[in-house]
């Protein structure tokens, strides 16, 4: 590139000196890293024209393979430094940069264009350095030193920062090493943790360089002064207790020193002009349980490499790994904490270790014998922290750490009872101290402690007045938060931005947690249940939303029979319909709560509550009351909009299926299906305790069938399953897979279908604590082990979902799976116990009016009997009653089910004539479902010849 002019430009107020090598503001020097210098320097020489990327890259690193973004950084640098003026330096998409202003001539001096901080290692014989040597390997910090060493090459000071055991120092050692071999001067590591006078910087400074003063008064000047045009790299260590001192130091060689970049660490920023701040992140941690492997990352890395070194028999296997990974997400990726972690392990073992977390402060202690003091237990790196905090911050800090999901702005103010400017400010002044973490985006700012910061200050805060006035205040706000759920109004629009909402689960749970308990507030606690049980609905978390409404009826302090306790015992009865089942327990709340709602005068309730009455029967079977029940809640709608309509249409149309009112059944559920309006389908789930649109489909899959339109079921149980799963609510979509895998796949010998939504209803429910859901789960699952070849495993699948099912009184599936159970238990040989499941279920069966399932029975019973060969008139007199019954009710696939078997009965006994007349006119009243199972083989035989 030859030879480059040396001098002085100038525009409007902006010196370059390319002698000296600084850039100067209205006379006054402004930092700029030696790398930056030269990109501005080839820009102003270059007049105003266009430089390319590629060219600036070759001039400031020649020889050299740099990354485009290493180039964005020094570019950002030097806007930095502009200021104001920032767009003095112009981007040319697509083409390079330029810098813009008219900048006076330079006089006409030479120089070698190599920089001047690329010097061979060879040339730097004579230099001097006290920067430490690697006492081991770092682990997990490699992409952080390239971007530190990039930084230093922009800007003339970069200050890590971050929180105590972060590892500051030990990166900014490895960042200096790294640098060493690239600088034309000296380099100092400068330790400031033993100050304890904030004078003595300047002093601990020029002895750590050999300055030789001639003055008893060591000023920041002076020092500076003596360093003068010397060329330097200082490792500046553990600012924070020094911080101003520090600062004034640093920026009087920033100003006086052209040749000094400074790399500096501290828990608080230095705040001085040309500072780049980086702040150290946490070791990389497995986000979850699910997070791929977790040996690749660097804090798991960490803490075996660390335990290897204490125990050389160390070993990892698939279980050992896993709960490594929990315990250094425990510790949030801190290396201290979990070197600390590492060095009890290898004594006490890792289950003792993660067993201990929540007493973090007595466990982790130790480490290396060399370490600083306030590095030797957690507890004391964020003692050094805290006690240099004004009592103001301290105060704050605590009471932050009674979130332990993070925090909004306004949640800080409730929790610190300080208005906003003040709470703003300390808050601004903890995240600088790197005590706070910002956690959220600009549009949604949000902020944390880290775990350990948190526990730490926590116990700071302790369990006396100022907790229990923080954990009120901070209760209170939450009830304000959540008082949209509480609304019919508001409700819609809560749901709308439930992701605000969801963010606050943690926080919510230990509010209510210290309301509720024995120290806390229990009349808050309550009002607070009471607000926020839609809450937990909406995010799928059912039964936490009856656990929270049954403690706090415990602690309504007077307040008994007002809205509060009408809230709390319908979220009570309703979780209890979806977790445990129809107990006599969750009838009684359900009452209490329908007397509650109508003393009160309260629509909305008396709708809810009348329908959680009407969703008890029916699934109880208890089909007269529960057609009662939904001839109530018409009345108490008014029958006049779409979604009364549509929702008392659903109420009658599921006690009618299982009556076998087919066809009238069918249009009710078609009906409310169709016309269920989509605009407050959220919030319906919430007050109806289901889905309307899906459940009408699963409930008329039955209807279908038995109506003999089997490509109509078959897809309506598709359709709902996929309506059910985009709705994310576990209850609703549990009701679609159980519909679907069982009356559907199983009545339709879909086996593979069975078993694929079976498997998704027994993990679904047994993940969201669904008892009676998980009970038809087992039963599916039973069901396919026996027609699959395995009768005994099928049994005991089947005898154990039946009983929870009978514990929970959730008998909707009951007959249909006694019915199965006597199938397998005919598989199996054990004919007179199938007989009695039999019996059972038809006793059952009329004693409930449950009437869609008498001819599958009957049908089964005289398949079981002629299995025994005993009395063939009995066998003929049932499968002849089957086919009636089913005729009667419109069942068309139970009479052909029906017709079936009693045609293969009379095949077998040589009579394929009457076999095919009694099959041959069920067979050809069916429009569709030709290729399903039963239909393929009553073809069969109707085309077998005689």
């Amino acid at each position: 590139m030859g030879q480059i002019e040396i001098g002085l430009f100038e525009h409007s107020g902006w010196e370059l000196d390319l002698e000296k090598r600084e850039l100067r503001a209205m006379g006054a020097p402004v930092p700029l890293g030696s790398r930056a210098f030269e990109i501005l320097e080839t820009l102003a020489v270059s007049s105003g024209r266009i430089v390319t990327k590629d060219e600036l890259m070759k001039r400031v690193w020649p020889g050299m393979v740099v990354e485009e973004n290493t180039l964005q950084v020094h570019i950002s640098a030097i806007r930095r430094a502009l200021g104001k003026d920032r767009d003095l330096l112009r981007t040319v998409s697509g083409r390079g940069y330029r810098l813009l202003g008219e900048w006076t001539e330079p006089e006409k001096r030479f120089a070698d264009p190599t920089p001047a901080t690329l010097v061979r290692s060879s040339e730097r014989e004579g230099f001097v350095t006290n920067i430490p040597s690697a006492a081991s390997e770092l682990i997990g910090r490699q992409a952080a030193i390239s971007h530190i060493v990039t930084l230093m090459s922009a800007y003339r000071l970069v200050t890590l920062t971050g929180p105590g055991g972060i590892g500051k120092t030990v990166l900014a050692s490895e960042v200096a090493r790294r640098l060493q071999p690239t600088i034309d001067g000296d380099a100092f590591f400068v330790e400031l943790v033993s100050l304890s006078d904030p004078n003595l910087v300047p002093t601990t400074l020029a002895q750590a360089l050999d300055l030789r003063l001639q003055s008893d008064d060591v000023s920041a000047e002076l020092v500076a002064r003596a360093i003068g045009n010397r060329k330097m790299l200082l490792l500046i260590d553990n600012c924070e207790h020094v911080v101003d001192a520090a600062a004034e130091m640093i920026e009087a060689m920033l100003r006086a020193c052209p040749n000094v970049s400074v790399l500096a660490t501290s828990r608080e920023l230095l705040r001085i002009e040309g500072e780049f701040t980086y702040r150290v992140p946490p070791l990389d941690v497995p986000a979850n349980e699910k997070a791929g492997d977790p040996l690749t990352h660097s804090a798991v890395q960490l803490f075996v490499a660390r335990t290897r070194a204490l125990q050389s028999d160390f070993r990892t296997s698939g279980d050992s790994v896993s709960t490594i990974a929990g315990i250094c997400r425990h510790l949030d990726g801190i290396p201290l904490a979990i070197e600390f972690a590492a060095a009890r392990a290898a004594t006490l073992g890792l289950q003792q270790i993660a067993g201990r977390l929540d007493d973090r402060f007595v466990l982790l202690t130790g480490g290396r014998r060399t370490a600083l003091p306030r590095h030797r237990t957690l507890r004391a790196a964020l003692d050094w922290s805290y006690e240099l905090l004004p009592e103001g911050e301290r105060r704050l800090l605590c009471s932050l750490s009674v979130y332990p999901a993070g925090f909004t702005l306004e949640a800080a103010m409730a929790a610190s009872g300080e208005d906003e400017e003040e709470t703003a400010l300390g808050l601004s002044n903890l995240v600088t101290k790197s005590l706070v973490t910002f956690d959220g985006t600009e549009a949604a700012p949000r902020w944390r402690l880290l775990e350990t910061v948190r526990v730490y200050s926590l116990e700071k805060l302790g369990g006396g007045t100022d907790y229990q006035m923080t954990m009120r205040r901070t209760a209170a706000f939450f009830l304000s938060l959540f008082r949209p759920f509480s609304s019919e109004d508001s409700l819609q629009l809560a749901i709308d931005g439930l992701g605000r909402y969801r963010r606050e689960i943690d926080n919510l749970r230990a509010a209510l947690t210290w309301a509720l308990s024995s120290e806390g507030d229990g009349k808050l606690g309550a009002g607070l249940a009471a607000v926020a049980s839609d809450f937990w609905i909406a995010t799928s978390l059912v039964s936490e939303s009856g656990e929270w409404a049954k403690k706090a009826l415990s602690c309504l302090e007077g307040e008994e029979g007002g809205r509060t306790e009408l809230v709390l015992q319908c979220a009570l009865g309703f979780a209890m319909i979806y977790t445990q089942g129809m107990s006599e327990q969750g009838r009684t709340v359900l009452a209490r709560a329908l007397t509650l709602a109508e003393t009160l005068g309260d629509q909305d309730y008396q709708q809810r509550v009348t329908c959680a009455l009407w969703l008890f029967s029916a699934r109880s079977v208890e089909l007269d009351d529960a057609l009662v029940y939904a001839q109530e809640y018409e009345k108490r709608a008014g029958g006049g909009d779409a979604r009364s309509r549509a929702t008392a249409a659903w109420m009658s149309g599921i006690p009618q299926t299982y009556q076998a009112h087919h066809v009238e059944a069918h249009d009710r559920l078609d009906w409310a299906a169709r016309n269920s309006p989509s605009n407050n389908r959220r919030t319906d789930m919430l007050r109806l305790g289901a889905d309307i649109p899906t459940s009408s489909m699963a409930h008329n899959t039955v209807n279908l069938i038995s109506l003999g339109r089997l490509e109509a079921a078959s897809q309506a149980a598709e359709d709902s399953v996929d309506e059910a799963r985009a709705t994310k609510q576990p209850f609703v979509f549990c009701v679609a897979l159980a519909w679907a895998s069982a009356f559907v796949s199983l009545s339709l010998d879909n086996e593979a279908r069975a078993r694929q939504w079976g498997e998704e209803l027994t993990a679904h429910a047994l993940q969201h604590g669904l008892k009676p859901f998980y009970a038809v789960g087992i039963c599916v699952r039973g069901s396919l082990a026996s027609r699959s070849g395995s009768p005994a495993e099928g049994i005991h699948a089947l005898r154990a979902g039946i009983r929870d099912m009978q514990e929970s009184s959730y008998l909707l599936f009951y007959p249909f799976f006694m019915c199965e159970l006597a199938a397998a238990l005919q598989a199996a040989g054990r004919l007179d116990e199938a007989l009695l499941e039999i019996d059972r279920a038809q006793k059952f069966s009329v004693e409930k009016s449950y009437r869609w399932i008498v001819p599958e029975l009957l049908r089964k019973k005289g398949e079981i009997i002629a299995a025994q060969d005993v009395d063939e008139t009995l066998v003929v007199d049932l499968f002849r009653e089957a086919g009636r019954r089913a005729s009667a009710q419109g069942g068309l696939y139970w009479e052909l089910t029906a017709g079936m078997t009693y045609a293969e009965y009379l095949t077998s006994r040589g009579d394929l004539g009457a076999a095919q007349e009694i099959l041959r006119p069920v067979y050809q009243r069916f429009r569709e479902g030709f290729s399903s199972p039963r239909l393929l083989r009553a073809k069969t035989l109707l085309d077998t010849k005689q």
